[in-house]
């Protein structure tokens, strides 16, 4: 089994699989979102449309040999930010990174879509974990494994690479046999 190349999230967000010819549209959202990515992504500060484009072909062949599955949220036809299952962890785990556009932030899309993305990782036979690491001060990014229910597992030094970056990183993790999708999309109960 392989994961979905599009996922519909409802109200015109799509999560989809990143192709080449989304180079240049890839690359005017990171420019758009440069100062809010840069604290926390050093890669955004130098992107071209080349650059992307031999990025996104390194993705797609990736994908298509059983590497990362890297993808685009879209609304409509506005690139709304990027996601991907990264294979970092191990055979039986894969780890969820994301970035949202600027213009995009606030509007639970980064929960909604891991949610998603960790469901579709749970239909691959061979994983069993899915985790998501954030650098402790990026609290935006903390919010969405904790929304999630991911159990917070562990904090560990890494060399900061980006301007706000504190140095130490944290460790959420969700198990297959833990994992509810239904409730992760529902808002949480009042009691």
């Amino acid at each position: 089994m392989t994961a979905p190349e599009i996922i519909d999230l409802g109200g015109g967000l799509v999560l989809r699989r990143w192709r080449t010819a989304d180079a240049e549209a890839q690359s005017q959202a990171i420019a758009e979102s440069r100062e809010h990515l840069l604290p926390w992504m050093p890669w955004a500060g130098r992107v071209t449309v080349e650059e992307r484009r031999t990025t996104l072909a390194r993705w797609e062949r990736e994908w298509d040999t059983g590497g990362d599955l890297v993808y685009g949220l879209f609304l409509g036809p506005l690139v709304a930010g990027g996601f991907g299952l990264h294979r970092r962890i191990g055979p039986t785990g894969l780890e969820i990174g994301y970035w949202v556009h600027s213009a995009h932030t606030g509007r639970g899309y980064a929960t909604k879509a891991a949610a998603a993305l960790t469901t579709a990782a749970f239909t691959l036979p061979s994983i069993t974990v899915v985790e998501i690491h954030h650098d402790r001060a990026n609290v935006a990014s903390e919010g969405v494994p904790r929304k999630l229910g991911f159990t917070l597992v562990e904090e560990y030094p890494r060399a900061a690479a980006a301007p706000a970056e504190s140095g130490t990183f944290r460790l959420w993790r969700m198990s297959r046999d833990r994992w509810r999708p239904a409730e992760a999309s529902s808002p949480p109960h009042q009691a």
